[in-house]
C-alpha cells in the first residue's frame, strides 16, 4: 500500500477491529490521514484503546484527525470547540475532521469561527466534510473539503468540479474504484455504517460489510 493521498475514515473500535487498525497502522507513513472517532465525536470520558491507537498512529508518521459533527452549523460553537480540544487532550490528535458542515455562503461566518478555533486548538490540518459541492467561500477555511460523500452507484455517472483541495468519499465501492479527486477514500461497506470498512488496498482478505452497530456514525 501506497497511497499518500488516502484520507481515512475508520469508525470501529480497536478493541473490536484489532486486526483492520493493526492495517491501518501499518499503511500510516503512506495515508494523508486518519480520522479518529471514538463515540460520535470525542465521546464523554478518555478511551483508553482509542488513545492507544491514536498514539500509534502518530509515532508511524500519519496525522490523526479528531471527529466532530457541526449538525449542519446548528451546534453551538462553544460546543464543538470543546469537542476539539477533548480530541487534542485525550487523543493527541493534531487535526480536525468536521462533519455535516453547511454548503451555503449564509453559514461561513459560523464555521470560520470554528476553524480559527480549531487553529488556535493546534489542529494543523483542517478538513470539512460538506457532502457536496459548497460555497466557493469555504476554500480559505481549510485545508481540504469533502465535496461529495455517498454511494458509488452515484457518484460514477457524475462530473464534479475538482480542484487539489477536494476531497470525494465514496462507500459501497467495487474493488477498482477509484475516486478521480487527488484525495479520496472508496470502501465496499454499505447500509448505515459503511465506514466500518477498511478500503480494498488495505485488506489482505475479504471483505466484509458493516451491519453491526457502528462505534460512531457514518462520515455524513
Amino acid at each position: 500500500m501506497n497511497d499518500p493521498s488516502l484520507l481515512l475514515p475508520f469508525y470501529e473500535h480497536p478493541a473490536d477491529r484489532p486486526e483492520a487498525w493493526d492495517a491501518v497502522v501499518e499503511a500510516a507513513p503512506s495515508l494523508y490521514g486518519v480520522v479518529l472517532n471514538p463515540a460520535n465525536g470525542a465521546g464523554a470520558a478518555p478511551d483508553p484503546a482509542f488513545a492507544a491507537v491514536a498514539e500509534r498512529l502518530r509515532a508511524a508518521g500519519t496525522r490523526v484527525l479528531g471527529y466532530t459533527d457541526t449538525a449542519y452549523g446548528r451546534r453551538p460553537h462553544g460546543e464543538v470547540v470543546a469537542e476539539l480540544l477533548r480530541h487534542r487532550d485525550w487523543y493527541g490528535a493534531d487535526g480536525a475532521f468536521l462533519d455535516q458542515v453547511p454548503t451555503s455562503p449564509e453559514a461561513l461566518a459560523h464555521v470560520r469561527r470554528i476553524g480559527v478555533a480549531a487553529r488556535a486548538a493546534g489542529a494543523r490540518t483542517l478538513v470539512l466534510n460538506h457532502g457536496a459541492h459548497p460555497d466557493p467561500g469555504y476554500a480559505e477555511l481549510a485545508d481540504l473539503l469533502v465535496t461529495f460523500e455517498g454511494p458509488w452507484d452515484s457518484y460514477r455517472g457524475l462530473d464534479l468540479p475538482l480542484a487539489d483541495h477536494y476531497c470525494h468519499l465514496v462507500y459501497a465501492a467495487p474493488r477498482d474504484a477509484l475516486p478521480t479527486t487527488r484525495v479520496h477514500c472508496a470502501v465496499p461497506g454499505t447500509g448505515p455504517h459503511p465506514w466500518g470498512t477498511l478500503p480494498h488496498a488495505l485488506t489482505r482478505e475479504p471483505l466484509r460489510t458493516a451491519s453491526g452497530q457502528a462505534a460512531g456514525r457514518a462520515a455524513g
